[in-house]
């Protein structure tokens, strides 16, 4: 690999631009470390010619979020014939859906939190009514298709509508039901089971700040205190979702874990690689430096592509 040209590409215009930014840098640095040509570059409107320009072997992809998980940037890439990590459009596009993955979870009896689909166009009426109905108090409100926990918020009888009207830029987002319970992550490299970490945040929940500020002063556990069957448990879930959604190389699923099951929150086709980042940590618990990661991930795209 050290003979290849790679390009990363970071930034973006998505709400997890600064993440991302981080993320490629961190990657850049470990790869100049280690003697590899690399140019880092936005997906701006000349990315085409920045291809074009520094003819690259293998794409990084380290963006996150908006049009850069979700298929979108996935597509561009396709029509340039060059190998680019993580997954394809269309495993993409379904994982940064939450409604999609889902009804795939769902189908495949993997356990996740009940839902409803709440639409601002439509401004339907009687929602506390019909959350009352179908779930129950408290739930979670999120975007549709964001990451890193952007605009997720928990939400009770009182501050439902308030909190509602805090998206109504969104056309539309999940209402969830709250799963309580521990915060454990499960890791997948292409098809092995690479590890779980768990997370005890200081915050209400691990949301974005606790997620990317150290001063949120999440607690990481490595390893996680799971007897041997739920531990295999839990990693087959991880394993089974990465399959029936399509993924390739290395992804993360976040569960909550109560009253002894599981629940697939959802799952993340570009983990962050920064270093308050999780599957790094657990792949360096699994032996796997952070460089020998990062490769395996260009490895990946080039063989797979």
């Amino acid at each position: 690999m050290k003979k290849k040209k790679i390009l990363i590409l970071c930034g973006g215009i998505s709400k997890e631009r600064v993440i991302s930014l981080e993320t490629g840098k961190e990657v850049a640095r470990e790869l100049k470390n280690n003697n590899y040509k690399v140019v880092t570059c936005e997906p701006d409107n000349n990315l085409l010619k920045h291809i074009n320009s520094h003819k690259p072997d293998v794409i990084f992809n380290a963006l996150h979020g908006q049009f850069g998980e979700d298929g979108y940037i996935q597509t561009v890439l396709e029509t340039q014939k060059i190998p680019y990590t993580h997954s394809g459009v269309i495993s993409s596009s379904i994982a940064m859906d939450k409604e999609i993955s889902k009804i795939i979870f769902i189908k495949n009896k993997i356990l996740t939190p009940k839902y409803i689909k709440f639409t601002y166009e439509k401004n339907e009426r009687n929602i506390i009514k019909k959350i009352e109905t179908k779930l129950k108090f408290p739930v979670v409100i999120k975007p549709i298709n964001e990451g890193s926990s952007v605009h997720v918020y928990i939400c009770n009888k009182k501050n439902i509508l308030k909190n509602l009207k805090r998206l109504n830029f969104y056309k539309e987002i999940l209402i969830e039901e709250f799963i309580p319970g521990r915060e454990i992550q499960v890791a997948i490299m292409g098809e092995k089971k690479l590890g779980t970490i768990e997370l005890k945040p200081k915050r209400k929940f691990y949301d974005y700040e606790a997620k990317y500020n150290p001063k949120a002063k999440t607690q990481h556990i490595i390893p996680v205190d799971l007897n041997k069957k739920d531990l295999k448990k839990i990693t087959d879930i991880g394993l089974k979702a990465h399959k029936v959604i399509g993924c390739r190389g290395v992804t993360r699923s976040d569960f909550k874990f109560y009253n002894g099951k599981f629940y697939l929150l959802e799952i993340n086709t570009q983990p962050g690689m920064t270093k308050l980042s999780l599957v790094p940590e657990i792949a360096n618990y699994a032996g796997i430096n952070f460089i020998r990661l990062i490769e395996w991930i260009l490895k990946d795209a080039s063989i797979n592509r």
